[in-house]
This record gives C-alpha cells, sequence and structure tokens, in this order.
C-alpha cells in the first residue's frame, strides 16, 4: 500500500504540470487589445485634465526652428 502512495505523487505532479501547462500557453492576446485600449483612454484622460502640459504642446522649443 506505501508504494501505491508513492506513486500516486508523479501522477498528481504530471496532472498538476498538464493543467498549468495548458494554463501558460492560454491565447493572451484579447486581453493585450483591451489593455491597449484602457491606456489610450488613460493618456486622453491625462492630456485633457491638464492645461499646463497642453501649453507645453502648442509652445514647444523645436516649433521655433
Amino acid at each position: 500500500m506505501a508504494s501505491l502512495a508513492w506513486l500516486l505523487i508523479p501522477l498528481f505532479a504530471a496532472i498538476g504540470a498538464a493543467i498549468w501547462g495548458s494554463w501558460a500557453a492560454r491565447d493572451r492576446t484579447q486581453g493585450d487589445i483591451s489593455e491597449l485600449a484602457g491606456y489610450a483612454r488613460f493618456r486622453e484622460a491625462m492630456d485633457k485634465a491638464d492645461p499646463a502640459r497642453q501649453k507645453e504642446k502648442a509652445h514647444s522649443g523645436s516649433a521655433a526652428v
């Protein structure tokens, strides 16, 4: 009976490795798209919220050259 218990340990490890491997290999492209869209909305909100930053963009030193 003890030898059977020792054989169950690698079996559970293999099952756990298969579950972790399928989770790690999942398709994550959908998450990236929503993250990038959220970041773009964040940048737009920050640009609207900071009028001093908009003045800097309008009067940058490179525009005078």
